[in-house]
């Protein structure tokens, strides 16, 4: 190995040096998961070079044995992993090993608080890799060749960890990656033979390629054969009956570089038309990256065993984004592309029956064990909450699987299902009521809720920013229609009584003369005023038209960037109230004209929504105090 001299020093990206600082500092009690990390992507580097080399067939110079081989020195205190992978050049080393390209960055290095517990816990999600090895060592040298490149173009990388990287041309005459790790004082029991293979076997048996060691000789005889020390079998091909809950568990975490072990996962096969076999996992935690658009998700995708691609997003809708995993088909060709799978026929069908799967998976979990669900539901709820606008054919599946908080425990938790709901309506009730907010607390304090309440009544109180996106999709569950108590007449079916209806009807022709001077003061502020059957305590409230658009939908749109259609609420007004008695017994149309304006701040204020004129408020409630 002959080093030319083309060394250049070069700084880490910022977000590296803060990543490294943390890491080292907050995974101390998981110093062992470098090695699985290391391994896992060695792996993969196995996996892109025999998917390139399906092209290329080039690319293997001669040698197609794909295998992983680790080397311990006790007395140099070293590590050393080599694979023979897909290499890299000196611009993917620089770019691999001194950046980091993944979308979210900047959020999730904001949420490290130091707190080394829950900065250990975020890290795990983020997916540590390669900068794991500094958990353990000092210093650590990458030599790397990227296949089907000269010996020449080989790279040295080597770093301290301490902000900066070294990178020269070396020769290099096999291609792949050596990565040689040089242990801490105090790590040195790393070094141990016996050590790392018992951490390959508890951490990588499932990896497909043989992870080999030299074999252990008699005492102080150093054998030069090696042997592979894991299964070295894709675990998704084995039968479910053989393979171990902690196999699958060690397998998730080499999926996704989690530490957590996942809430749940299906290992199925099928046969016939269409022949696929798919490992798939339920997370704990909602990744960083969850709501960034551009997040990388999907599925890893092999064929007939074969790595094709990461992140094989066409096998899953857009709401089961958190779904981790893999899928390996019989049948899609070897040479398919991203492009490719965008116009394949059989992916729908893959698509649907893995869909169908991991709905019933989710099922399941809320059935048998609802404490684990109720987690899934906490971190995963608000994504989930998208699929009824996005997948018709499951869309009662989906109804079933959601989760809400409501007026019959009035806590903030989502625990309700819509089944718990329709089990417990009032005799004569036909529709499921819900009101929409910003904030639990402005959700069950408001004013539409009232007569509800009195009537005993429950309602899903909704605050999730999805939550109008999810009700305008998903119009029934089990023949019960949604109702947004707070838009147009409240049709409260037989629930209410003839005589409580007649009631109704004689408060609105003996407050016809208030109704229409509120009509003539207000204006065009609203499009129609009249006598409420909503309220019990509460003077006055905004609802909207039967077809007009949410506070919560408007506010995403004009996030969005684009411009809501305009609408007018209509006031609704309680005439037993004091202040609507006092508005009544007004003659001066200048006192009657700012408490009508009072009654329509307060009621635009009590629907959680801002005041165009706040200034003019207050000067028209100091005034009121004031006259007092």
């Amino acid at each position: 190995m002959t080093e030319t001299s083309t060394t250049q020093t070069l700084g880490f990206q910022a977000e590296v040096k803060q990543l490294l600082r943390l890491m080292i500092h907050s995974l101390y009690s998981h110093k062992e998961i470098f090695l699985r990390e290391l391994i896992s992507n060695a792996s993969d580097a196995c996996d892109k070079l025999r998917f390139e080399a399906l092209a290329k067939p080039e690319l293997q110079e001669g040698n197609s044995e794909l295998a992983i081989t680790i080397d311990t020195d006790n007395k140099a205190h070293t590590i050393t992993i080599t694979d023979h992978g897909i290499g890299m050049t000196r611009a993917e080393a620089i770019e691999h090993l001194g950046t980091i390209a993944k979308s979210g960055t900047a959020d999730f290095l904001s949420k490290l608080s130091g707190d080394q517990k829950k900065d250990a816990q975020l890290i795990g999600q983020f997916g540590v890799g390669f900068y794991s090895s500094f958990i353990v060592a000092e210093r650590v040298e990458v030599f790397s060749r990227r296949a089907g490149t000269p010996a020449n173009q080989g790279v040295h990388w080597e770093s301290r960890g301490d902000g900066d990287f070294t990178v020269a041309d070396v020769e290099l005459p096999e291609r792949g990656t050596k990565i040689v790790l040089h242990l801490k004082e105090g790590e040195h029991d790393f070094a141990d033979d016996y050590r790392i293979r018992s951490l390959v076997r508890k951490y990588s048996d499932h990896i497909a390629f043989p992870v080999r060691m030299l074999k252990q000789g008699k005492e102080d005889e150093k054998s030069t054969e090696y042997e592979s020390v894991n299964h070295a079998q894709a675990l998704w091909t084995r039968p479910r009956s053989e393979v171990k809950d902690d196999e699958y568990k060690e397998f998730y975490r080499h999926v996704t570089h989690d530490f957590t072990d996942p809430l749940s996962w299906s290992h199925g096969k099928v046969e016939g038309k269409k022949e696929y076999t798919s490992l798939l996992y339920v997370p704990a935690r909602a990744p960083f990256d969850l709501w960034h658009r551009d997040a990388v998700r999907g599925l890893k995708l092999y064929v007939r065993r074969v790595f094709i691609m990461d992140d094989a997003e066409q096998f899953l809708p857009l709401y089961l984004r958190f779904i981790k995993g893999v899928v390996d088909s019989a049948d899609l060709p070897l040479n398919i592309s991203r492009e490719m799978l965008q116009q394949d026929a059989s992916i729908d069908t893959i698509r649907t029956g893995l869909t169908r799967r991991i709905l019933d998976m989710l099922a399941k979990l809320a059935k048998d064990e609802p404490e684990k669900y109720a987690t899934f539901w906490k971190e995963f709820g608000s994504v989930l909450k998208e699929g009824p606008a996005e997948d018709h054919t499951n869309r009662e599946r989906i109804a079933k699987l959601l989760r809400f908080a409501t007026t019959h425990a009035d806590k903030e938790a989502q625990e309700v299902s819509l089944e718990d709901y329709v089990a417990r309506m009032k005799p004569g009730q036909n529709s499921i009521y819900y009101v929409i907010a910003d904030s639990f607390s402005a959700a069950k304090s408001s004013p539409h809720l009232e007569v509800l309440r009195k009537k005993g009544i429950e309602v899903l109180l909704l605050t999730d920013r999805v939550d109008e996106w999810l009700t305008d999709h998903l119009r029934e569950f089990d023949g019960k229609s949604f109702r947004n108590a707070a838009r147009g007449d409240l049709d409260l079916g037989g629930v209410q009584t003839d005589e409580e209806k007649k009631t109704q009807e004689n408060l609105s022709k003996e407050h016809a003369a208030i109704v229409e001077r509120l009509k003539t003061t207000l204006g065009d502020r609203v499009s129609d005023v009249r006598i409420t059957s909503r309220l019990e305590d509460s003077p006055a409230c905004l609802v909207l038209g039967e077809h007009d658009m949410g506070a919560q939908m408007r506010r995403i749109l004009e996030a969005a960037g684009q411009k809501a259609p305009a609408t007018k609420p209509a006031l609704e007004i309680n005439p037993a109230h004091p202040l609507l008695k006092r508005l009544e017994a007004t003659s001066d149309d200048a006192a009657f004209g700012d408490l009508a304006l009072i009654l329509l701040d307060q009621a635009t204020l009590a629907d959680g929504t801002q005041l165009a004129d706040p200034a003019a408020f207050v000067k028209r409630l100091n005034k009121l105090l004031l006259s007092m």
